[in-house]
């Protein structure tokens, strides 16, 4: 039998629910919670193994909680909030399913709950679009991270740039001047000029502009 917990601010779900798990033959609600403060309350005194969580409640929401609740339950995210951001944040906070309400039917909400208390994960199609879309762009981000410090690998070793040649190129990098590069890297002005200017002659530029393409692989 496994225990869930309802955390919904609205009563009416909280019923609908209750009414049709009980009704299973391996599923029962044991508690539920009308806010994110009294749902960690519950799950440490009931410890449930999936709680059926709405992110969006007064008091203290299910984002605000999902760290805390999932060290006592696997969490199943369920709302009419199709909002990518938030399943996004769902996701990477530590919930293991993300149902939206109109996407699924009370077969499926029996066969998420036994799969996220078997440890797997259970997505409506837009929260699957969007951890996918996730995982994509993370890659991409991860790759051009690779790229970017390989070519700046590269440049350290072509052109025999010291460590504080390399800060000071960093933050030029940024967009920062003479002034806040500095007052980052505890030096006077006139040092971040003098290191531009050894910088400049190594890298054969005479812009800070650029300094900065080169540094970053682009000439």
């Amino acid at each position: 039998m496994i225990g869930v917990l309802v955390v919904d601010d609205n009563p009416i779900v909280r019923s609908a629910l209750r009414g049709f798990l009980d009704a299973t033959d391996d599923v029962r609600v044991i508690g539920e919670a009308a806010d994110g403060r009294e749902a960690v309350a519950i799950a440490q005194f009931v410890q449930p193994t999936v709680t059926l969580l709405d992110p969006r409640m007064p008091v203290a929401d299910g984002l605000s909680v999902l760290g805390e609740l999932s060290r006592h339950t696997s969490v199943l995210a369920l709302t009419v909030d199709a909002d990518p951001n938030l399943i996004a944040r769902m996701l990477r906070g530590g919930a293991r399913g993300y149902l939206v309400h109109g996407e699924f039917d009370p077969g499926e909400l029996r066969r998420a709950i036994i799969a996220v208390a078997a440890g797997h994960g259970w997505l409506s199609p837009i929260a699957a679009a969007v951890a996918t879309a996730t995982v994509r762009d993370h890659g991409v981000h991860e790759q051009a991270q690779h790229d970017l410090a390989e070519r700046q690998r590269e440049a350290r070793s072509r052109y025999a740039l010291t460590q504080r040649e390399q800060d000071v190129l960093a933050l030029l990098s940024e967009g920062l001047s003479n002034a806040a590069i500095a007052h980052r890297l505890l030096l006077t002005e006139k040092t971040v000029k003098n290191h531009l200017h050894h910088i400049f002659a190594k890298l054969g530029v005479n812009s800070r502009i650029e300094a900065v393409l080169r540094w970053i692989g682009h000439t």
